[in-house]
């Protein structure tokens, strides 16, 4: 049975090459959402590897909190940061273990993490929604079943992946903005590609009405 110092391992191991497995640029989603972000909000980039989502969100005048499991992994990311005379916090995670902070954050980013199967995978999504600040937004893209034929990326287990239905369920009190699946020709290094099937959701955390009126007085709204 595999250990959580084997998973970080793993990790370190294939971290250890010169070149950015996933590349140095942001995931074409997450720059997609570049509408929704706000220089100061303070940003949470779950198992964000090597930094190129962490150090692009930075740039983008957030204020962000970098975590993995893997201290090769930092390491690249730090070198990144500075390459690209970026700040931004660093913290090495398990997310099998980590005390999520409640209500500390005004965006998560989950991009691609699933090396996390459905029990692990529910503790994250539960952490998640509890690390959100009221208002707050989450931007999350992953694979879906189908993935597994194309073999292009992410881990060679379906039920690593993320379907709408469950998505949809898995985030109900959350307000979907948007939830799609679609295929498309990824170029992340060498990490993810050629023809994928993915899936993104943006949701927000539902806040209560300030003045009793029932409607949102998120401002991004």
């Amino acid at each position: 049975m595999e250990t959580r110092m084997d998973h970080r391992q793993a990790w370190d191991d294939r971290y250890s090459v010169e070149h950015f497995v996933f590349g140095r640029e942001p995931n074409a989603f997450l720059k997609s959402c570049a509408g929704y972000l706000r220089p100061g909000m303070r940003a949470l980039a779950l198992a964000d590897g090597e930094g190129r989502n962490g150090v692009w969100l930075a740039e983008q005048g957030l204020d962000v909190l970098s975590t993995d499991i893997s201290p090769r992994a930092q390491e690249k990311a730090r070198r990144l940061a500075a390459d690209r005379n970026t700040d931004l916090s660093f913290e090495l995670v398990d997310l099998a273990s980590w005390r999520w902070p409640p209500e500390r954050f005004d965006l998560v980013v989950a991009i691609f993490i699933q090396f996390a199967g459905p029990d692990l995978r529910e503790r994250i999504f539960e952490g998640i929604r509890s690390t959100l600040k009221p208002g707050g937004l989450l931007l999350l893209e992953g694979y879906r079943p189908e993935q597994v034929a194309f073999g292009t990326g992410g881990p060679p287990a379906a039920d690593n992946m993320y379907t709408l239905d469950m998505l949809r369920e898995a985030f109900a009190d959350l307000e979907i903005i948007r939830l799609v699946a679609y295929d498309s020709d990824l170029r992340e290094g060498i990490g993810h590609r050629g023809n994928s099937a993915l899936v993104d959701l943006v949701a927000r955390k539902r806040s209560a009405p300030a003045d009793g009126s029932g409607m949102s007085s998120n401002p991004w709204r």
